[in-house]
């Protein structure tokens, strides 16, 4: 490639609304996702989760993905901390880290929030920020990526 010529870019994946997603530092594999493009953030339900000082937190993976075992907590250093509206509509404060998530095969470093998703059909939410440039989203559709994994 010539200097000053356009860099190529990897044609954005289809994906579809409803995804699973593996966190392979975290152990935690078949995460059901739902793909919101009205979010800009990411969201992972997390339980038990303690601030730890330093800038550090130490929080637990619910049950669920592919094998339903609960795993041993996680400790992350906390990228920032920020408001956030909640899907009933009020402002929360809600603590990101980031974490190297693979959906699809390809290994991507995304910002999540950290918060209580138990009344959520999906412990995890995929925002616009987690997806743009790499994936294009089809409402219509589930799972592109691979087949739903049952529970």
């Amino acid at each position: 490639m010539s200097p000053g010529a356009p860099a190529r870019r990897t044609p954005a994946r289809l994906i579809g609304v409803l995804e699973r997603v593996d966190i392979p530092a975290w152990g935690a594999r078949g995460i059901h996702a739902r793909v919101d493009t009205g979010a800009r953030t990411s969201a992972l339900h997390v339980e038990a989760l303690t601030e730890l000082g330093a800038g550090r937190v130490r929080f637990e993976l619910a049950r669920g993905g592919t094998d339903g075992k609960r795993r041993p907590p996680i400790e992350a250093t906390v990228l920032r901390r920020g408001r956030v509206r909640s899907t009933s509509g009020k402002l929360e404060s809600r603590v990101f880290v980031t974490a190297r998530v693979v959906l699809g095969g390809a290994e991507h470093r995304i910002e999540l929030g950290l918060v209580d998703r138990r009344h959520m059909q999906n412990p995890m939410l995929l925002g616009r920020s987690a997806i743009a440039g790499r994936f294009l989203v089809d409402p219509g559709r589930r799972y592109l990526l691979g087949p739903e994994r049952r529970k």
